[in-house]
């Protein structure tokens, strides 16, 4: 017998707020559609609507890719920008088909994590960068790495799996935005940029610097 069965799916952290009242509400349904035609027309659309939601919440394993940066998300390179003070940013828009679980660009240490109030804009406007944010810093080996997970028009609530203090690795889960969002990195002074603008990236795979 072949020992290559795939392992089972695994879910993201933060999502049983989300998750956990639709199952419910979709086993309820369809055991009430066994006798009454009536609920059929209700248990489909949330027997639908809980495959959606496990392929959104989805948390494939990943190997670090190489290069010394890495994507913190899955997407597509919306901006590429150079900023006043050297760094360059990188803003990815995720979409609801996206893998939503970010991880850490570079292996450090987590120095800072703040949330800030904001608007509910739509991910890819520009102006989205005032929407609800938390702001990371990380202390690494090429200095500061500010990382910013940004909440979008569907996207309202962010969860941070770490603290400030912790270490983190290369690759390593860092937090979940729920539905439609952005993540932008900054690039330290110094680092050139390997993406271009809608070029498609892989969290924790896709290398962000050239070099």
């Amino acid at each position: 017998m072949s020992n290559d069965s795939q392992p089972p799916i695994k879910l993201a952290k933060g999502t049983s707020p989300w998750l956990l009242p639709v199952v419910a509400a979709a086993a309820i349904a369809t055991a009430k559609a066994r006798r009454s035609r009536r609920w059929a027309a209700v248990a489909v659309p949330l027997v639908a609507l809980t495959g959606g939601m496990l392929w959104f919440f989805r948390d494939p394993e990943r190997t670090p890719g190489e290069g010394r940066l890495l994507s913190p998300a899955d997407g597509v390179v919306q901006s590429i920008d150079s900023r006043a003070d050297g760094r360059t940013r990188v803003a990815i828009f995720m979409s609801p088909l996206n893998v939503h679980v970010n991880r850490a660009p570079l292996s450090g240490t987590v120095t800072s994590i703040e949330h800030v109030s904001g608007g509910y804009l739509p991910a890819f406007n520009k102006d989205s960068e005032r929407n609800e944010r938390v702001v990371w810093h990380l202390a690494t080996e090429l200095g500061d790495i500010e990382l910013v997970q940004i909440a979008g028009a569907v996207a309202r609530r962010i969860v941070p799996y770490l603290t400030a203090g912790t270490k983190v690795r290369r690759g390593e889960r860092i937090g979940l935005i729920r539905f439609g969002s952005r993540v932008d990195v900054y690039l330290p002074d110094g680092i050139a940029p390997a993406v271009t603008v809608g070029q498609r990236t892989i969290a924790g795979q896709t290398r962000l610097d050239r070099g």
